[in-house]
């Protein structure tokens, strides 16, 4: 705890004093444009990669940036209540799935080293089992199935209603894209090709 305490202190000396306006007016509530389903990995943090000041970015972060298929009913469905808040309360312009270089999650379900005892991780890793089989003769099978890991979220993205009615009656737009941890490239989805590009 000590090492965020200090961070924290940080914060209130630098960052505090020059955002502190913008922190009151966020406390009237909030008006994201972006909605960002990026993965846990401690070294992929949103905010940082893009810039952004406090408010802009409603994000989402859990294993391999995954988005599970629309499914009600029982259980207790995080990412999904997240993302009908973000979409439907908070009615983001644009969703952005974002992968990243050397994940774990892809990594894990490449050479399926997550094994039966991991109650949670294992049927949440199997999301992936589809673009496993796809990536199978690839050069280079973890580069894209971490590719190949957005497109899968935005598949399943597409299948929530609520989603593709707001596609239709608001103009609310999908976006897909994966850093690059040592580069700190970013590469983009062109939706039509099916590629990723560089960022210039």
């Amino acid at each position: 705890m000590e090492r965020l305490l200090e961070g924290y202190r940080a914060f209130r000396s630098k960052r505090w004093p020059y955002e502190r306006a913008l922190y009151e007016e966020l406390a009237e509530g909030q008006k994201p444009d972006f909605l960002v389903i990026a993965c846990c990995d401690s070294r992929v943090d949103p905010a940082t990669i893009f810039d952004a000041r406090p408010g802009e970015l409603f994000v989402i972060r859990n294993v391999a940036n995954l988005v599970p298929p629309f499914e009600p009913g029982a259980g207790l469905h995080g990412t999904s209540a997240a993302i009908e808040f973000a979409v439907r309360k908070l009615e983001v312009r644009t969703i952005l799935v974002m992968g990243h270089a050397q994940c774990g999650g892809c990594m894990a379900a490449l050479d399926h080293t997550i094994g039966q005892d991991m109650v949670f991780l294992q049927p949440w890793v199997a999301l992936l089992e589809p673009a496993v089989s796809r990536c199978a003769h690839e050069a280079d099978p973890q580069t894209a199935l971490e590719r190949e890991s957005v497109k899968v979220s935005l598949e399943n993205l597409r299948g929530f209603p609520f989603i593709a009615e707001a596609i239709e009656t608001r103009g609310l737009k999908l976006a897909g894209a994966r850093f690059g941890v040592a580069d700190g490239r970013l590469e983009l989805l062109d939706e039509a090709t099916g590629a990723f590009q560089f960022v210039t």
